[in-house]
């Protein structure tokens, strides 16, 4: 998706990382919600339909985006899932036909928030509850 970025170079960073220790312990906070996020999706990727899985992806997507319409191909999806793409296909109909997205030439509409949430598997929640566990959130949208 496009956006903005900001970069830091290496020795400012670990120069900031050593002045502050607030900024550290934000920073490993951070890295332990990431750590529990990469774990999730493993095994959110080995346990649960592709549906399931796609939802979860979406309401991700959605967060991130800020607004209920945003780009993405199934190409794309596919890879992130790990599965092929005329599997995608097959589940975004699905999600499509139950009126909780609409997509088209790699732009998806998020039409149904909650209806999407109860399609998507527990591990989007879990995700959320690990993130305002840890840095003390209302459980929003993570940055990235």
């Amino acid at each position: 998706m496009e956006g903005e970025a900001l970069r830091i170079g290496a020795a400012p960073f670990r120069a900031a990382m050593e002045e502050s220790a607030v900024l550290r312990a934000l920073l490993y906070r951070y890295a332990l919600f990431f750590q529990a996020q990469v774990t999730m999706t493993a095994a959110c990727n080995a346990r649960h339909a592709i549906e399931q899985r796609l939802a979860r992806w979406l309401l991700i997507a959605h967060d991130r985006a800020g607004a209920d319409e945003f780009p993405i191909t199934h190409e794309f999806i596919s890879m992130m899932l790990g599965v092929r793409r005329p599997g995608v296909t097959v589940a975004a109909g699905a999600l499509q036909r139950a009126g909780l997205v609409r997509y088209s030439r790699g732009r998806m509409d998020v039409t149904d928030r909650l209806g999407l949430e109860a399609a998507s598997c527990e591990c989007y929640h879990v995700v959320r509850w690990e993130f305002a566990r840890l840095l003390g959130t209302d459980g929003g949208p993570p940055p990235g």
